[in-house]
C-alpha cells in the first residue's frame, strides 16, 4: 500500500452519508485536513434511498389525494391515475439537484474525496483502491442497510426491501407491509395514495410503537378511515409464493395475500468485514459502541450515524458528525440529547414528537408528578381549512417544564421546530402561553395547547 505524505490527514472518514459528510464539512471549516471515503454516492442512504426520495413519493401521493378530494373544497378535479415513470422522474430530479449541491459543497471545502470501498487497516489508517490513507483520527460512518428476519429472504421480486420499493416500476395492486414503524407506515401511506390495497403487519401492539401511545392510536384511527388495513400484536411466521403474488402467515394463524411483501423491519449497521474488530473496536450485534462524545474504546477512532446504537435519523447523523469534528478541532461541543431530537413520520397524517412519552415521564418522575393535556385540532382554524384531524399532546412535570410534545395531523412535522425549543429550553407552559402565535396557523395550536396547560384556555374547553 502506498503511504506517502500526501495521504496523511487530520481526519479520515469512512462513509459519506449524513454523519460522514457532516463531519467532513465541519472539520474542513475548522481548518482540519480531511479525507472522505465513500464506496457508493456522496449523501448515503438519506439522500439516495431514504429521507429525500421517500418524502418525494409521499408528496406525489398527497397530490393524488388532493386530486380525488377537490370537490370537497369546491374545486372540480379528477384523478386519472399514477404515471409511475413521471413520479420517478420528479423524485430523481429532487435527489439529483441535492446531490450536485452536496458535491459542490465538499469540493468548496477542499475535502479530499475518494470513491472506493474502504477498509479499516489499523487504528490510524483506511485502505481503499490500493492506497492507504493515514489519519491522526479515523471516523467510522458506514451507515446501515435494510434488515430482514431469520429465514425471510428478500428476493427483490415479490419480497422486497425499501431500496427496491423506491425504484419499483409500477404501483402494486396490493401489498403487505411487514413492520409498522416509520419506514413501513410511510410506504403504506404513499402506496395507498397511489391506489394500492395495503395491509400492515406489526408484531407489537401499535403502529409507530416508539411514539406516545396516544399518537399511535390516532394514527391507527386515521389509517382505518383511509382504508389502510393492519394486523397488530402477532409475529410473522412465514411467506410463500402464490400463483400471482405472496401469502403471508402469522403466528396467530392469520394469513394475508397480496401482490408483494415489503419487508420494513428496520435497518442494521454496515460493519461486517470492514476491519473494525481486528482494530480492537468494541462492538455489539454489529453496532460500534461509543460514549456520549462518539468516541470508541480505541483512542484514535470515533463512530457516528446508523453504525452506532443511537436514533437512526439523518439529522442525528449530522449532529454526531459535527460533534466529532468540533471535538477534534479542540472545541468543547455539547453531547447530543437524544430525547431532544425531533422525530417525524411523514405519512398521512404526519406524526411528530420531541421529548419523552407520558409513559416514560411517569416512569422517571412518578405518575402523580406528571400532567398530560390533549388539544384537538378540531379547535384550530387552519386545520379545519385543511380538513385534517389530530391532536397535540403535552406532557409536563407537575408545576414544571414541558418534557414531551406529541403531535398527529397533516403538516405537523413543520411544527416540531417550536416544539423542540420548548423541550430543549425546559419551557414552562406559562412561558409559552405568553408568546403570541399567528392566526390562523397550525402553529397556533401549540400556543393554544400551552394556554390550556397554563390554566387559561382560549379556543378549547376548560
Amino acid at each position: 500500500m502506498a503511504n506517502d505524505a500526501s495521504t496523511v490527514f487530520d481526519l479520515v472518514i469512512l462513509g459519506g452519508g449524513s454523519g460522514g459528510y457532516a463531519a467532513a464539512l465541519r472539520a474542513a471549516q475548522l481548518g482540519l485536513d480531511v479525507a472522505l471515503i465513500e464506496k457508493d454516492k456522496l449523501g448515503g442512504t438519506c439522500l439516495h434511498r431514504g429521507c429525500i426520495p421517500t418524502k418525494a413519493l409521499l408528496h406525489a401521493g398527497e397530490l393524488a389525494d388532493q386530486a380525488r378530494e377537490g370537490s370537497e373544497f369546491g374545486v372540480k378535479t379528477t384523478f386519472e391515475g399514477i404515471d409511475i415513470e413521471g413520479v420517478h422522474k420528479y423524485k430523481d430530479g429532487v435527489v439529483s439537484g441535492l446531490y450536485k449541491g452536496l458535491q459542490g459543497l465538499i469540493a468548496s471545502r477542499k475535502v479530499t474525496y475518494v470513491t472506493g470501498e474502504g477498509r479499516l487497516s489499523s487504528p490510524t489508517s483506511v485502505d481503499v483502491n490500493g492506497e492507504r490513507y493515514t489519519g491522526r483520527h479515523i471516523l467510522l460512518a458506514t451507515g446501515s442497510v435494510p434488515k430482514s428476519l431469520p429465514g425471510l429472504e428478500i428476493d427483490g421480486n415479490r419480497v422486497i426491501s425499501s431500496d427496491h420499493a423506491l425504484v419499483l416500476d409500477r404501483v402494486p395492486k396490493s401489498a403487505i407491509v411487514l413492520g409498522g414503524g416509520v419506514i413501513g407506515v410511510e410506504f403504506a401511506s404513499a402506496w395507498k395514495s397511489f391506489g394500492a390495497d395495503i395491509t400492515i403487519v406489526e408484531a407489537l401492539p401499535h403502529l409507530v410503537p416508539v411514539e406516545d401511545e396516544n399518537s399511535s392510536k390516532l394514527l391507527e384511527r386515521a389509517f382505518r378511515k383511509r382504508g389502510i388495513n393492519f394486523s397488530l400484536g402477532s409475529r410473522f411466521s412465514g411467506v410463500e409464493y402464490t400463483a400471482d403474488g405472496v401469502k403471508v402467515s402469522l403466528e396467530n394463524g392469520k394469513t394475508f395475500e397480496a401482490e408483494l411483501l415489503l419487508v420494513a423491519v428496520g435497518r442494521g449497521p454496515v460493519s461486517q468485514g470492514l476491519g473494525y474488530e481486528e482494530a480492537g473496536v468494541a462492538m455489539d450485534r454489529g453496532y460500534v459502541l461509543v460514549d456520549e462524545y462518539m468516541r470508541t474504546n480505541v483512542e484514535t477512532i470515533s463512530a457516528v450515524g446508523d453504525l452506532v446504537p443511537t436514533l437512526q435519523l439523518a439529522h442525528v447523523g449530522f449532529a454526531e458528525g459535527m460533534l466529532v469534528a468540533e471535538r477534534l478541532a479542540g472545541l468543547n461541543p455539547v453531547p447530543v440529547d437524544y430525547d431532544g431530537v425531533p422525530r417525524v413520520t411523514y405519512c398521512h397524517p404526519e406524526v411528530a414528537s420531541v421529548g419523552i412519552t407520558e409513559a416514560k415521564a411517569k416512569e422517571l418522575y412518578g405518575a402523580d408528578k406528571v400532567v398530560a393535556l390533549k388539544y384537538n385540532l378540531a379547535g384550530n382554524g387552519k386545520s379545519k381549512i385543511l380538513k385534517t384531524a389530530g391532536e397535540i399532546k403535552l406532557v409536563q412535570v407537575r408545576d414544571g417544564a414541558v418534557v414531551g410534545v406529541h403531535m398527529v395531523g397533516d403538516r405537523m412535522g413543520e411544527q416540531v421546530g417550536e416544539a423542540q425549543l420548548i423541550y430543549n429550553w425546559e419551557a414552562l407552559p406559562a412561558e409559552v402561553a405568553q408568546l403570541v402565535h399567528a392566526h390562523p396557523t397550525q402553529n397556533e395550536a401549540l400556543g393554544e395547547a400551552h394556554l390550556a396547560l397554563a390554566g387559561k384556555p382560549l379556543h378549547s374547553h376548560d
